[in-house]
């Protein structure tokens, strides 16, 4: 899992709280200004659950930046434009970076979660490049049909959605509802 400077941690931290790390291998890196978003969106800091190691931007020692050790997924939430564009364009000059080109390169889920608007043209190209390589844009958009009272619960529709495309088990936003036969 990676975390970018872009606003919007708290959908990282609500995904971190979801992900057990006795059951599934998290791992954590942060964007060079991601810590700065962090201060100042969640005061209590970023929570690690114990179990899941948070590595450094310049380390390329870690198991998923080789494609001899592939990871199942990688999520990068909230995600900046910028680094959305840097992967686009196959630069990998961190461990983030390379994290997202290993995953793309091995065919492995790579979900994208934007939380930028408007878009630009070049945003919707770049977007464009990374699904045409296989990678999942999962826009930071809520829903609102089931009536979220508070803003982790709003968070959380989103958060659902990366747990679904993750199959990840979860009961944190309810489903939309067949209408019943012959209404």
């Amino acid at each position: 899992m990676a975390i970018t400077g872009a606003s919007g941690t708290i959908y990282a931290q609500r995904l971190l709280d979801q992900l057990d790390p006795s059951q599934h291998e998290v791992h954590v890196v942060l964007s060079r200004y991601a810590q700065a978003v962090v201060s100042a969106e969640l005061p209590a800091g970023l929570r690690l659950r114990e179990g899941v190691p948070m590595h450094s931007l310049k380390s390329m020692n870690v198991p998923f930046a080789s494609g001899s050790n592939p990871v199942d997924a990688m999520v990068v939430i909230p995600c900046t434009m910028g680094t959305l564009g840097r992967i686009a364009h196959g630069l990998s000059d961190d461990v983030l970076l390379r994290a997202a080109d290993v995953t793309l390169k091995e065919r492995r889920k790579l979900i994208l979660v934007p939380r930028e608007t408007p878009l630009s043209l070049i945003h919707l190209r770049n977007m464009e490049l990374l699904l045409l390589a296989g990678a999942l844009i999962l826009p930071a958009n809520p829903s609102f049909y089931a009536r979220p009272a508070t803003v982790e619960q709003v968070v959380d529709t989103v958060v659902a959605r990366v747990l679904d495309h993750l199959e990840v088990a979860h009961t944190l936003a309810s489903r939309w509802q067949a209408e019943p036969e012959g209404a």
